[in-house]
């Protein structure tokens, strides 16, 4: 019997050998710069099946970091409304995620990224492009100013994380959400929109 050459079939590791190239990949070359053909390539499988998997590339990274909540549901949202106030509906939308059940994968995914930089760069990949790309490139400012912009707003948010979920320091851990989205909604508004000279 003549031994099959070719890509590997679909099976159980098969999910798993994608999950593992998609991940050197995102880490590596980041979320633009990689492809779903050179993940499949990596994997030793053919695109279509990348696909059958995990649908989008967009899936595929939030499986890779395993972040259970898809940012394209939950930007609309902080979209919606007078501009002048995205700073405090982002700081909501996050605060209502991370309160959830499903927070305790994202703070799982935060203390990682403190201890490892591959779990850092894939952090930030998803923070860049997945939701402050999607939020940032629908407002009214200088393109130019886009990336300052977002890593100034990461910074509240991530800090904001790290105080409430993971050094759990009070009173920011047990503030109302409400609390918070007043106190750090506004200078999250002016990363997004304001004078930042």
């Amino acid at each position: 019997m003549a031994r099959r050459t070719g890509r590997r079939p679909g099976n159980p590791d098969t999910r798993e050998a994608i999950l593992a190239a998609a991940r050197a990949a995102f880490a590596e070359r980041g979320f633009d710069a990689a492809s779903i053909r050179s993940i499949a390539a990596a994997a030793g499988v053919d695109p279509a099946l990348v696909h059958h998997y995990f649908g989008t590339k967009e899936e595929l990274f939030r499986a890779t970091v395993a972040i259970p909540v898809d940012p394209a549901q939950l930007v609309p949202a902080v979209l919606a409304g007078d501009p002048d106030r995205v700073g405090e509906r982002l700081v909501r939308t996050f605060l209502t995620v991370w309160d959830s059940p499903v927070g305790g994968a994202a703070v799982a995914l935060l203390r990682s990224a403190v201890s490892s930089e591959w779990t850092a760069r894939l952090l930030r990949e998803f923070l860049a492009t997945q939701v402050l790309r999607r939020v940032l490139d629908q407002l009214d400012v200088d393109p130019a100013q886009l990336p300052l912009r977002g890593a100034l707003v990461a910074t509240q948010v991530a800090g904001l994380a790290m105080m409430r979920y993971v050094i759990r320091l009070e009173p920011v851990a047990s503030a109302d959400p409400e609390t918070l989205v007043a106190t750090i909604g506004p200078t999250v508004q002016r990363y997004l929109t304001g004078d930042l000279t």
